[in-house]
């Protein structure tokens, strides 16, 4: 990766909640439920920690400024060697409440980014025979297309992106039988529901759950943008609640930073274990929204607090909170991007949670978890913190898998033409496959992956005319039945030698029917419709309608016991009566 020059950023205004922190650092504050209601500490309580709190019948309507809350300090940060916090005079207090205004009434114009993907075009097995990407365990599209169906509304295109809708669900594949191995591999081949004469190939990884005293501890430091985009019940307020959640889970071996950003960057609460929720409640609620957004000195910050509390047999990792709307300082997504990937290298991940609508910039959430080893989600409701911090808490935060690579070469005496589903923007060059130099994707405990291939079958109904003088003559003769052979890399965490999986995949793959397959093959179907019929996709046939994929999806609902696959069928009827985002 080309890295941009040191970008030096002076005079960064670095914030701390209390002058009093480190007086009260060592104390053992057990948690105490009574001292929290409705998910929030107590002002009381709070207050004789030290902690101010401003609750909404005492704030201003914009909920409080940043200089309410925080004692500001200068010092200097650099992109390229973030320092540790540590104390500097303090600067004069400057009111933002001009900057918040102007920040609120932008952030009542839709202003969404997301990356520009065209979808995967179909290739010629004899022109192009394999197939190389990232595995991608994200999921922030599926919340963020649920948002805007919700509000009665289609969203854009280049919102969905159909891996993110798979993998938002749980398949039940078997797990590895061998510890040594991290995950699973499996594959089958069924008729496409969708294209009379083609198959799909499906693919599906599963990663191994870490017992519960098999987990390393944590070293996690929360990055709250506290800027005034923030200034909404669907922002900051959702953020503090899920942070909640996510204290819940905290051992007392594992330990919690904070860091926030508005106009400026600060640190709110050094490493406390996780024997004091209490205390780190506190300083989550403490938070108020007002000023623009330095979201790239912040980064800066957090990576140097994780650096600070760094432990080689401990998970260390970014926690950021934001609608991604970063407009001061250093914005730039490649400058960001190239920061990020340097301290991968470190050994401290990044992971990235959107919030909000108008101006969630969801370009910068991909580019920075893409880069940072960390996973990118987006938090709607209440309920989807839950199922990210609570439900699927080791996925989330334990990787057992780093620099997942797929790559798969095609039978050309089988295979005429095939299309990848989804992973556009995780596209990898055949020669990245087995450099160990060049990163990929993560897979976290008890994780699965899926991915999808649309084959058309050598005789099938061909959508490129076939060369007339081409030659299909195989290098080594492929084994019976075989239509494709998979490979997949991967590394345990921390070590730089990739290891090889690999299996073919052929006729002893293939159900009989689409109503034999499995039920993960069905219900990853019926999920592919509905993220290609969203984006507009011009592979699906016509009669193949949102009917149709409700069909399929009602069929391999299986058992469904929080209601998740239930409401993806809601979703798929409620997508014919949606306007268009712009109406």
């Amino acid at each position: 990766m080309q890295h941009s020059p040191q970008v030096r950023v002076t005079s960064v205004l670095i914030v701390t909640l209390l002058a009093s922190t480190a007086a009260f650092s060592a104390q053992r504050v057990q948690p105490v439920d009574a001292a929290v209601v409705d998910g929030r500490p107590s002002a009381a309580t709070c207050a004789q920690l030290g902690f101010p709190v401003h609750r909404a019948d005492r704030d201003s309507a914009a909920g409080g400024t940043l200089g309410q809350v925080l004692n500001k300090r200068t010092r200097t940060y650099s992109l390229e060697a973030a320092p540790p916090p540590s104390p500097a005079p303090l600067a004069p207090q400057t009111s933002m409440a001009d900057a918040a205004a102007e920040v609120d009434a932008e952030a009542r114009v839709n202003t969404e980014r997301y990356p520009d993907a065209t979808p995967n075009p179909i290739k010629l097995v004899d022109d192009e025979p394999v197939s190389t990407f990232s595995i991608d365990v994200d999921t922030a599209s599926y919340a963020n297309v649920r948002r805007f169906l919700n509000e009665g509304h289609l969203p854009p295109r280049d919102a969905v992106r159909v891996e993110e809708l798979i993998n938002y669900f749980d398949y039940g594949y078997e797990p590895p039988d061998d510890p040594g191995t991290p995950f699973s591999v499996h594959a089958s081949v069924v008729p496409s529901p969708w294209a009379a004469g083609r198959e799909i190939i499906h693919i599906g990884l599963q990663g191994y759950d870490l017992a519960e005293d098999a987990r390393p501890p944590l070293n996690l430091v929360f990055l709250m943008d506290v800027s005034g985009s923030m200034d909404d019940p669907t922002k900051l307020p959702l953020v503090q609640k899920a942070l909640n959640l996510l204290v819940d889970e905290l051992r007392p071996d594992d330990q919690v930073s904070i860091a926030v950003y508005a106009g400026a960057a600060g640190a709110v609460l050094s490493p406390t274990p996780g024997t004091q929720k209490l205390k780190i409640r506190c300083a989550i609620d403490a938070m108020r929204a007002g000023g623009s957004t330095a979201g790239g000195e912040g980064l800066a910050l957090a990576y140097a607090m994780a650096e600070q509390g760094f432990e080689r047999a401990a998970v260390n990792r970014v926690i950021l909170m934001t609608d991604g709307d970063f407009n001061v300082g250093i914005a730039n997504p490649e400058m960001l991007e190239d920061f990020v990937a340097e301290k991968r290298d470190t050994g401290v991940y990044l992971s990235v949670y959107g919030f909000g609508r108008g101006n969630y910039n969801d370009t910068m959430m991909q580019t920075l978890s893409q880069s940072g080893n960390g996973t990118a989600a987006y938090i709607d409701t209440l309920q989807e913190a839950r199922k990210l911090f609570r439900d699927d808490f080791s996925g989330s935060l334990f990787p057992i898998a780093d620099d997942v690579k797929i790559q798969v070469e095609f039978n050309p005496e089988r295979v005429a033409e095939y299309r990848l589903i989804g992973y556009e923007t995780r596209a990898l060059d055949r020669s990245d496959f087995n450099n160990d130099q060049v990163d990929a994707g993560e897979i976290g405990a008890g994780t699965s992956v899926t991915a999808l291939y649309e084959i058309t079958p050598v005789g099938g109904p061909r959508s490129v005319d076939p060369l007339r003088y081409e030659d299909n003559e195989l290098v080594e003769p492929a084994g019976e039945g075989e239509l494709a052979y998979l490979k997949v890399r991967y590394k345990h965490p921390g070590e730089a030698v990739s290891n090889l999986i690999e299996r073919p995949i052929g006729d002893a793959d293939r159900p009989q029917a689409l109503a034999e397959a499995s039920e993960a093959s069905r219900w990853a179907l019926a999920v592919a419709a509905y993220g290609q019929r969203l984006r507009g996709d011009p592979w699906l046939d016509q009669d193949f309608d949102w009917s149709a994929i409700a069909g399929l999806a009602d069929g391999a609902r299986g058992n469904d016991p929080f209601g998740i696959r239930a409401e993806f069928v809601q979703l798929v009827r409620a997508a014919p009566t949606a306007r268009s985002v712009n109406q």
